[in-house]
């Protein structure tokens, strides 16, 4: 057994840090909740695809998906690179990729 000398106290929480990181975490969490951006997070967890590609593994409509594709644009989980005519897109977030294989383990790992 450790004597009270010995047992070190942890550094008092920063609550302003805490605050951010769970605002940054919701916002995140809040995103992933729409069932189309995350099936198109679970095509894009595989490698980069152009709209056409996405639209025939996901079934979504044209116009819904451009909609839910710009939302993960504007939350800064996906970017864009343009090839010719096509636009082709990958994750650019390392939290929502490691969120996206937790979710595989629990979900579709079976």
């Amino acid at each position: 057994m450790l004597a009270e000398s010995e047992v070190s106290t942890p550094p008092p929480l920063d609550l302003e840090l805490l605050r951010k990181s769970a605002d940054a975490a919701c916002r995140l969490m809040k995103t992933l909740s729409n069932p189309d951006r995350l099936l198109l997070l679970c095509q894009l967890s595989q490698g980069e695809k152009n709209v056409g590609e996405l639209e025939a593994l996901v079934g979504i409509a044209q116009p819904t998906l451009s909609q839910q594709l710009s939302v993960l644009r504007d939350e800064g989980l996906v970017s864009t690179r343009r090839e010719g005519k096509n636009i082709y897109y990958c994750i650019n977030s390392t939290q929502a990729m490691a969120i996206m294989g937790v979710l595989y383990d629990q979900f579709c790992n079976k």
